[in-house]
């Protein structure tokens, strides 16, 4: 039996973690709050900013947490992958109910 691990990794996610690295490696020396600081802020604009601010707030957010899912996801199990996919839908239908309430 092989492990997920041992799988072929395709040309995209190749392409994508390759390209992702510079930024992650900011991003890991950079302060241990910055990315709980980023994320806080791009939800609180998202819920309490004007929408026009709001939207893009929550939209960033919900690209940003893709990102790091994708780099991550070979390596986590299906519960955390369950919540990285329902936190991202979550902020996106906030998004799209900050759109409709105006």
């Amino acid at each position: 039996m092989s492990s997920p691990s041992s799988q072929p990794v395709s040309s995209l996610r190749q392409r994508l973690t390759k390209a992702s690295y510079p930024y992650v490696a900011k991003l890991h020396a950079a302060p241990k709050l910055t990315l709980p600081g980023i994320t806080l802020v791009l939800a609180l604009a998202g819920v309490f900013a004007p929408v026009v601010v709001g939207v893009p707030a929550l939209l960033l957010l919900a690209l940003l947490l893709g990102w790091l899912a994708f780099l991550s996801w070979p390596a986590v199990t299906t519960g955390p992958k369950f919540l990285r996919i329902f936190s991202i839908l979550v902020i996106l239908l906030f998004a799209v109910s900050r759109i409709a309430n105006g």
